[in-house]
């Protein structure tokens, strides 16, 4: 009896993430991204940026084992999306701060165009029309149970700037 418990709450698990990995993956599409899973390899680490309109553009960047290929891709992260992004700060926001070696995370944006691998646009596209090459991204981090994370990358207070 317990055993067929056990088994039917791990199958359950199961069928819950595939939903919601195939839900984010759907997301993803509409948003004209390019949707990558992976392992985290490295980071995060911050990365100084431009100015517009005297708000830093700085980055968080990661490293990524990517599940489908076994590709190492670098994550470049826009700092100015994060949830809990202080303005112009030289840190780590704390919604990324808290992305781990070993996490599984769920990714949407725009890989790369110069032949290296890697994705960035994993932010919000601030309520506009998605393209390929601004994409409606997303960073998610996969739970251990499973279920998926709020999308990290979300916050519109800078979205004025790019108007």
């Amino acid at each position: 009896m317990k055993t067929s418990i056990l088994t039917s709450v791990v199958i359950g698990l199961i069928a819950f993430s595939s939903v919601t990995w195939a839900d984010d993956k759907m997301a993803c599409d509409t948003g004209k991204g390019s949707y990558v899973t992976g392992k985290v390899t490295s980071g995060p680490k911050f990365k100084s940026g431009k100015f517009l309109k005297g708000v830093e553009l700085s980055h968080t960047h990661l490293k990524v084992k990517v599940d489908e290929s076994g590709d190492i891709y670098d994550v470049a992260i826009d700092n100015v999306f994060a949830n809990g992004y202080v303005k112009n700060s030289k840190k780590i926001p704390p919604s990324l701060k808290q992305i781990a070696v070993g996490d599984s995370v769920e990714l949407c944006g725009q890989e790369y165009t110069d032949g290296t691998k890697g994705i960035h646009w994993v932010h919000t596209d601030c309520g506009k029309t998605p393209s390929p090459n601004k994409p409606n991204g997303f960073i998610k981090i996969v739970k251990q149970d499973g279920s998926v994370s709020d999308n990290l990358e979300s916050l519109e207070t800078y979205c004025p700037l790019w108007n």
